[in-house]
């Protein structure tokens, strides 16, 4: 199990000098969220300033770049890096694809399934001077000149991973891409039975092995070296599974342990306003079947055994390794690469 991390900053002159650090530190992987800034220009700023840390957007939005654009984008990251880029893709929900971006919401898992292909039709085109005639529902691409053609890469083509939820992108991911992004708010036992089923049924359609696909997700991690650090954060973490359990999407996290009830509590809760009381319906049990408890030096090994061999790379929540006492952060990597 390998440690990465994420970085969200607040302007892109904030890029460089916190990918250096984390790299520096040992990390195995840095991603950028898209949030308030656009990920590839964040991406392209930190592949300038490390040259080991493997790269790439926790997930980008798909449906607002066309893959046309989006493999131009991709392949001149994983060249530029030397082969270090890794492209994350997720649909989003509805409004944000209606309203933020005002692009048409329609059949979204085929249409992502699609979106994978088509780049992948795109690359080949590049990499092995094959024919562009690629047509589908959503998209076609049948035009590529020498001169918009960048030509082979000295480097392996990204990797592509899904972020999602749904069994269906799930499956797709296992059939089509090279990784997953699951979801920070799950416990092994939800990810075993809403997520990793639904993977193995799209590796299994494509004859591919587990060995060849990448599964990444934040963990909660409750962390300290003393009993008060490690009861802050606890609460910390009891508010934040809380809040996460009032939204209708967690609904079946909750329900896979038979805490359907406590969902319902929450969601009330939501709509009345009792954001400051979600926290008393997470009980010590609840919270333990979310995160680890433990010293820096325990962590890795309190997820090896939570997860098992579930997950192949983990981020941990409420870090921010650019910032924190390094000698930590430090530990903790050294424990994970021990591990």
């Amino acid at each position: 199990m390998k440690l990465s991390t994420n970085l969200v900053v607040d302007s892109l002159q904030d890029v460089a000098e916190p990918s250096k650090k984390i790299e520096d530190l040992g990390f195995e992987t840095l991603y950028f969220s898209e949030r308030k800034h656009e990920p590839f220009m964040q991406l392209a700023i930190a592949a300038t300033a490390t040259s080991r840390i493997k790269l790439g957007p926790e997930i980008a939005l798909a449906f607002p770049r066309n893959p046309m654009v989006l493999a131009y984008t991709a392949w001149d990251l994983q060249g530029s890096t030397n082969g270090r880029f890794i492209l994350g893709l997720g649909t989003q929900v509805k409004a944000h694809n209606e309203r933020r971006f005002s692009v048409k919401w329609e059949s979204p898992g085929p249409r992502l399934r699609e979106y994978v292909l088509a780049i992948r039709a795109i690359w080949d085109c590049w990499q092995n001077g094959t024919e562009l005639d690629f047509r589908g529902e959503f998209f076609n691409y049948n035009l590529m000149t020498p001169m918009f053609n960048p030509g082979p890469l000295q480097v392996p083509r990204p990797p592509i991973f899904i972020g999602a939820v749904s069994p269906y992108n799930c499956r797709t991911a296992g059939e089509l891409c090279d990784g997953f992004h699951a979801h920070g708010f799950h416990s092994a036992t939800s990810l075993r039975e809403n997520v990793l089923k639904s993977i193995e049924a799209g590796l299994q359609k494509a004859g591919r092995k587990r060995s060849e696909f990448t599964i990444t997700a934040p963990v909660m991690a409750i962390m300290g070296d003393t009993a008060k650090e490690i009861d802050t954060m606890r609460e910390r973490v009891r508010e934040m599974v809380g809040f996460y359990g009032s939204t209708s999407t967690y609904k079946p996290t909750f329900e896979a342990h038979g805490w359907g009830d406590t969902f319902l509590r929450l969601r009330d809760k939501s709509r009345t306003g009792g954001w400051d009381t979600m926290a008393s319906e997470i009980s010590d049990e609840m919270l333990d079947e979310f995160a680890v408890t433990g010293s820096y030096d325990e962590i890795p090994a309190l997820l090896e055994k939570k997860y098992g061999d579930m997950l192949d790379e983990v981020l941990i929540y409420f870090g921010e390794p650019e910032k924190d006492d390094p000698a930590r952060w430090r530990r903790l990597i050294q424990a994970f690469n021990e591990d």
